[in-house]
């Protein structure tokens, strides 16, 4: 589209609509119009050769081609029939009006008529137009012939006004044309701009309402349910970018307060080269548990963890999370099951990701001692956390998945309540589960199910 286009064509629906409407209205319109005053025209003509024959055979019932020679009987009114008559018999030129000259355009186009022995109609331009019809009249010794003309001024006077009459009418048409598809589709955009400034409000503070709850024309209420879609989905990313801070708030505060630990020992007093490595190496290893849990969070996040699952040894991980859980609380952590040949279908960084929070709850709550038993299952891997605390109560079994629900607030331990919630939701990405075992009443029992490696 040109630049000229480009600002002249308009930026609105309704604005292209009502020109696309006033485009197709005019092509209609000029259409009819020509095909109108064509057909006027024609009719006008066959009205001036209907005259001009009739003329004509006034004029030849009074020649008299009986003798040897044409002669033209006296009547009354011969001078109203004399007007633009031209008489011929043998091709020869007998009379012709008194205003037309032997050689004018007028007899010089009478004569061809009269030379074509027959019935023939001619226009001819000269100062106007004129319509010229020769009759012929046989004879028993001879042949006349009759022209006659008619000036045909007034009949494209009439067509001129006639059309006229059709343009200004077509520029009404148009003009309502116009007017009237702007406010018809005005007013059945009208419901469409309702929608939109609804679906941006809505959007904006993730209201609850919904273009479904209202009855609208079929049209409508398929632009509603895809808003409706919409809205939803800006939620549920809403909801997932609100979760996926909490769950890397809460999974990246264990790492950070060990490294806030470790400076503030090495910080204490004065230390030896050999208590600084031993701090950088501490710090070091909680920088890259940090990173492996946004790793494994963002995968999660892009829906690759299940794309691309990968094979783990189970129990040197469970070994390594037991070892760092044990050395920063005190609480006897124990590895228990089968030792060797136990591979889950999941990256080591993910199965940590799973047993990690379960093992976090376990530490919370646990007296003196928690176990990771690991052992296989037909077709997959199996996990169990145990710590020997007070247990899930009953009450809060149906919410115990539920992200940011904790059985006591105030008990005096930390968490969010979100780690449980985000260890089943990994677990169940790879394939597996997380479930907590009623069944066990001396303290809570966690356990995972993973696809075999």
């Amino acid at each position: 589209m040109t630049a000229f286009a480009s600002r002249w064509w308009p930026h609105t629906l309704r604005g292209r609509l009502s020109l696309v409407a006033l485009t197709t209205a005019t092509l209609l319109m000029v259409i009819l119009t020509v095909a109108f005053n064509t057909v006027v025209q024609r009719h006008l003509q066959h009205q001036a050769d209907d005259e001009l024959r009739a003329r004509a055979a006034a004029v030849a019932a009074t020649v008299d081609t009986s003798g040897s020679r044409v002669r033209v009987l006296e009547t009354p009114g011969e001078e109203l029939l004399d007007t633009n008559v031209w008489l011929y018999a043998d091709d020869q030129l007998l009379e012709k009006p008194p205003s037309a000259t032997a050689t004018g355009p007028l007899t010089r186009a009478a004569d061809r008529l009269a030379a074509q022995h027959g019935p023939h109609c001619v226009t001819v331009h000269s100062n106007g137009a004129a319509r010229l019809c020769s009759r012929p009249v046989p004879g028993d010794k001879g042949a006349a012939a009759v022209v006659t003309a008619l000036d045909l001024a007034p009949y494209r006077s009439s067509a001129d006004t006639l059309l006229l009459a059709s343009l200004a009418l077509d520029a009404v048409m148009l003009a309502c044309t116009y007017a009237l598809t702007r406010l018809a589709v005005g007013r059945a955009l009208r419901p469409v701009r309702t929608m939109t400034d609804h679906a941006t409000q809505w959007s904006a503070i993730a209201s609850e309402e919904r273009f479904g709850s209202v009855a609208r024309p079929a049209e409508l209420a398929q632009l509603g349910g895809s808003l409706d879609a919409l809205l939803d989905r800006i939620r549920a990313v809403l909801r997932h970018e609100q979760q996926l801070t909490r769950e890397l708030s809460h999974e990246l505060r264990n790492p950070l307060a060990r490294i806030i630990a470790e400076l503030d020992w090495w910080q204490a007093r004065p230390r030896s080269a050999a208590d600084t490595r031993t701090t950088h190496e501490a710090i070091a290893d909680a920088a890259q548990s940090m990173r492996t849990i946004c790793d494994t969070l963002l995968d999660d996040a892009r829906d690759s963890a299940s794309s691309a699952p990968g094979t783990t040894d189970v129990v040197p991980v469970l070994r390594r999370l037991a070892d760092r859980a044990a050395a920063r609380s005190g609480v006897e952590v124990v590895v228990s099951g089968q030792q060797t040949g136990l591979a889950a279908g999941v990256p080591d960084a993910l199965l940590e990701r799973i047993v990690s929070p379960l093992l976090d709850n376990a530490l919370r709550h646990a007296h003196t001692r928690v176990e990771i038993r690991a052992c296989a299952r037909p077709g997959g891997v199996r996990v169990d956390v145990l710590d020997d605390g007070p247990g899930v109560p009953p009450s809060f079994t149906a919410q115990l998945f539920q992200p940011g629900r904790r059985a006591d607030p105030l008990d005096g331990h930390g968490g969010a309540g979100l780690g449980l919630p985000l260890s089943r939701r990994l677990a169940r990405s790879a394939g597996g589960e997380v479930r907590h075992d009623e069944r066990h009443t001396s303290g809570a029992k966690f356990v995972v199910s993973l696809p075999a490696g």
